[in-house]
């Protein structure tokens, strides 16, 4: 009969020492959980940041590019305005001299 009692012992002793092992165990598979979905949620916000870098690297110099076109293109409808303009200067030039003389 003791040797019963010391084997149901020897057994509960042996469950509860597996029961906080198994505590343990699922204590620390959570915090390495956590840690790992930390570093995915870290790694995540600085590749959505390089990427916005990137994109907003590749507007600025479309942009850029695209202004300095229409600056072109302004300065050279400019410049054909001006020339119409002089040459007209003279063609008044001349109507008025003639009227005047």
């Amino acid at each position: 009969m003791s040797e019963a009692i010391t084997t149901i012992k020897k057994a509960e002793s042996d469950a509860n020492k597996l029961i906080e092992d198994t505590e343990a165990k699922s204590s620390e598979m959570i915090q390495e959980a956590k840690s790992k979905s930390k570093e995915t949620i870290e790694k995540a916000k600085e590749e959505a940041n390089s990427d916005a870098e990137k994109i907003t690297f590749e507007a600025e110099t479309n942009a850029k590019k695209e202004a300095y076109q229409i600056n072109n293109q302004t300065k050279e409808k400019v410049e054909i305005t001006k020339n119409e303009a002089t040459g007209m200067v003279d063609e008044a030039a001349e109507v008025i001299v003639k009227s005047i003389l």
